[in-house]
């Protein structure tokens, strides 16, 4: 059997018997007693994809039994206003996965009747479903047979197969593909499927593989070669760029903090953050109060506040995928009550109330240190 991308040697394993040795492991050893694995149905195995994409299953694990309490059907995520998803996605983030469950439910409730349709092709066509996503929904859910290519399933394939190359290069990703197609059987697909995630989460992990305990260790050509940890090919590294934001926590004098809702599309689209300035050249932290305010200036003067005092707190760095931020915390306590605002944008709230919205990390964080914070903090 040939592929896109070709590996170093051949594996002495036919698909048939690739297959048995998956199924067999994972009727005796696989998991069976996750949440979405109990009252299987699209929706809850939908919900549960999105969430296990990039995330841990012991993270996911509370925030699925939250969503699923408040949004117990696919009709009541699909009414609920969007901040409300985005507040009980808050902490997982990659929050357009939150913004396309939204989108998703309102379109399968409005084209399909409130029903997922059952074709890979029609449920890729949703938002946020991917060819991987649409193939476990209609595995595990619906009973059909179709290949799956998430995280763990790339590692698996790229080293029983030794595919060389990072599978973010298109031929790499389509020799995965053949594969995955070629080993996916026709029948017992819902177990297969899942066997194939286990495999990568519970035994072929990133790092430290437990390689004896694998159904396929012998015909794996990445364990005879020692070269586990070579595949999957690693991504180029680049050098991420430094941005610098001042945040402003203003803050009335009865305790209430001005919070705003970021644009929908864009970092934390949608979210709820303090008041940020982006600085366009990288300063010297080692700043004034009277030095930080006149940086934030641009925001301050939209709002005409009058204020008391200023805190500087010690800055801290979030990366995103792309790109660091650095981040320059400032408290500002009001001196009179707080001016008219756009209250369709932004809003004054109680610290308690702040936390019940959807909040970019970083604001967490702040608001975090801000229940427990005593003193004045004056250095970076």
């Amino acid at each position: 059997m040939t592929y896109a991308v070709k590996a170093e040697a051949s594996s002495n394993i036919s698909p048939q018997e690739f297959t048995q040795r998956v199924l067999s492991w994972y009727h005796q050893h696989g998991r069976k007693d996750l949440p979405w694995q109990k009252n299987i149905t699209p929706y809850r195995v939908w919900i549960s994809e999105i969430m296990l994409q990039q995330t841990q299953v012991a993270t996911v694990i509370p925030y699925f039994a939250k969503f699923m309490k408040r949004f117990p059907s696919l009709k009541s995520l699909a009414e609920a206003p969007v901040d409300d998803v985005l507040s009980h996605w808050s902490g997982l983030g990659y929050y357009a996965r939150a913004r396309n469950l939204h989108k998703c439910a309102q379109t399968v409730v409005s084209e399909f009747a409130g029903r997922f349709p059952k074709s890979v092709d029609e449920l890729e066509t949703l938002p946020g479903i991917g060819r991987s996503t649409a193939g476990a929904i209609a595995t595990i859910s619906m009973g059909l047979s179709a290949p799956i290519l998430d995280g763990n399933v790339k590692r698996v394939l790229a080293r029983h197969f030794a595919v060389e190359g990072w599978p973010g290069k298109t031929a790499v990703h389509n020799a995965l593909w053949d594969i995955a197609e070629a080993h996916t059987p026709d029948s017992d697909c819902n177990h297969y499927t899942q066997a194939m995630m286990d495999l990568g989460a519970t035994l072929c992990t990133r790092t430290k593989p437990d390689c004896k305990r694998c159904p396929l260790v012998s015909t794996c050509i990445a364990e005879k070669q020692n070269r586990q940890l070579e595949f999957p090919g690693k991504k180029p590294k680049v050098d991420k760029p430094v941005k610098q934001s001042v945040f402003l926590i203003i803050q009335s004098k009865n305790g209430n903090l001005l919070l705003e809702q970021r644009p929908p599309q864009g970092i934390w689209g949608g979210l709820w953050s303090f008041l940020e300035q982006p600085l366009n050249t990288p300063i010297n932290a080692d700043l004034s109060p009277e030095e930080w305010l006149d940086l934030a200036h641009p925001q301050l003067q939209s709002i005409n506040l009058k204020i008391d005092s200023v805190e500087i707190w010690p800055g801290f760095r979030h990366t995103f995928s792309h790109y660091h931020l650095d981040i320059y915390p400032l408290l500002i306590t009001l001196e009179s009550p707080p001016n008219t605002i756009n209250e369709k944008q932004q809003q004054w709230l109680a610290p308690a109330e702040a936390l019940e919205l959807g909040l970019a990390a970083p604001v967490t964080k702040l608001l975090k240190r801000l229940s427990n914070h005593s003193g004045n903090l004056n250095l970076f």
